[in-house]
């Protein structure tokens, strides 16, 4: 695709995105700013229940499934160990990278669509990897190739999302978009956790 797209409007400054550049520019923008306003949410959630303990109680006592859920997404929050210092560090630094150069990419005409496929084929393999580790566990090394393989599919998802963005995210779905990118940021942040935390265990 070397050239860019001549179909993309005079201007753009991603080939391959149909709409004027002002209007996809907007979009962008709204994205990361609805991400932006979820990572806080999410920070404040985590801080309330830190400073009333009554609250994770409540949760894990009369609804359990919630409790949990609630517990995963404020886990990263609460951890204030070394090792949760580090993993936030790298999963906000290869967020950054692995975004500046899907958009550096992006406007040279580069496409990641044909990631999709492997991307989903990738995360079955990895479902049904975690699910023999639940009936059969294998050990350190094997909850350490876990969190690699994990981290790894993750990555690819940020580009590959990053990529849809760019160029496919119409003006009406920001929020998925948003969300989408949120869920692969926190699943990279629990994937560098699980293999981080294996090899120091």
């Amino acid at each position: 695709m070397k050239g860019g797209d001549i179909t993309a409007p005079k201007g753009a400054p991603y080939p391959g995105t149909a709409e004027s550049p002002e209007l996809r520019s907007a979009l962008i923008r709204k994205i990361y700013v609805v991400l932006c306003l979820q990572f806080l949410l999410t920070a404040v959630v985590a801080a309330v229940v830190v400073k009333v303990p009554a609250i994770p109680h409540f949760f894990l006592s009369t609804h359990a499934g919630l409790g949990l859920y609630m517990f995963i997404l404020i886990f990263p929050f609460i951890d204030k160990t070394t090792l949760s210092t580090i993993v936030h560090a790298l999963t906000t630094v290869a967020f950054l990278s692995l975004t500046a150069y899907t958009f550096w990419a992006a406007s040279r005409g580069h496409d990641f669509s044909f990631l999709g496929p492997f991307l989903f084929a990738s995360l079955i393999v990895l479902l049904v990897f975690g699910f023999i580790q639940i009936l059969f566990p294998l050990g350190k090394l094997s909850h350490m190739i876990y969190g690699a393989l994990a981290a790894l599919i993750f990555s690819g998802y940020i580009v590959h999302d990053t990529d849809n963005i760019i160029k496919c995210y119409t003006y009406d779905e920001y929020v998925w978009a948003a969300v989408s990118l949120y869920i692969d940021i926190i699943n990279l942040f629990m994937a560098l956790l699980n293999l981080f935390s294996a090899a120091d265990s």
